[in-house]
């Protein structure tokens, strides 16, 4: 049976929406997962059946983390944040830990992994950090933006067998101080984490690009969705 992977929905919060980018369940099914795009909501006790009737979690992008996940004051440059997706990641990252369900994040998932296991974040790289790197291209969004190296005897290095990949890159907030339970696998030119993984999961990996918008041509991004379903599959 093909194992179920919980998406987290994105918000339209002018449509009073959720919706969801085809990339991100085109990329799981692809790999042989059956993504499922779960409701938005807080209730603890919904969420943990979700979570036991899920084999795996992937955390989306969408909105801007809120400051407050880190500990931090809101900066004027930080974007539009959600705290019903703030607390619905937390629950669902601390259900998904703990049943030591597989988890990938991608790009805003980065960044909340990284935030709500004890790390910080770059509000906005533009005002905060600025480079000569592209982190926040134009389209088409599967093109290639940029470097990063691949961090040596990392799960992501065992994979792609490769020092180096080119990404696409489409986002302006980031890891700043990397959460202690957390590893980086890839750092980008200017020097930004780029994909991280936790040693004590099965599979807790997330990276700052975006395969869901690269997998139909880039064969590293469906190495990522292809690693991350395996796992759900023998969760």
């Amino acid at each position: 049976m093909k194992p179920v992977i919980g998406l987290i929905p994105l918000v339209d919060d002018e449509r009073e929406s959720l919706w969801m980018l085809p990339g991100y369940m085109d990329g799981v099914n692809d790999a042989g997962g059956l993504s499922v795009m779960l409701p938005l909501t807080g209730d603890e006790a919904d969420l943990a059946r979700l979570c036991g009737l899920c084999d795996g979690f992937l955390l989306t992008g969408g909105h801007d983390v809120g400051p407050s996940v880190y500990g931090a004051m809101k900066l004027p440059a930080c974007g539009a944040t959600s705290a019903a997706r703030d607390a619905m990641e937390k629950i669902v990252l601390r259900s998904a830990m703990a049943q030591k369900k597989p988890v990938l994040g991608i790009c805003r998932g980065i960044q909340f992994i990284n935030a709500a296991l004890g790390g910080t974040l770059w509000q906005d790289l533009p005002s905060q950090r600025p480079t000569s790197t592209e982190h926040h291209q134009a389209p088409p969004y599967d093109a290639p933006a940029h470097r990063v190296d691949i961090v040596k005897d990392t799960p992501l290095h065992d994979l792609l067998h490769a020092d180096a990949l080119m990404v696409n890159s489409y986002h302006h907030q980031a890891v700043r101080d990397l959460s202690p339970a957390l590893k980086p696998m890839a750092m980008s030119e200017d020097g930004l984490i780029e994909a991280v993984w936790h040693p004590g999961q099965p599979f807790l990996w997330a990276v700052q690009w975006h395969p869901e918008f690269a997998w139909r041509t880039d064969a590293a991004a469906r190495a990522i969705f292809g690693a991350f379903v395996s796992a759900c599959a023998h969760e």
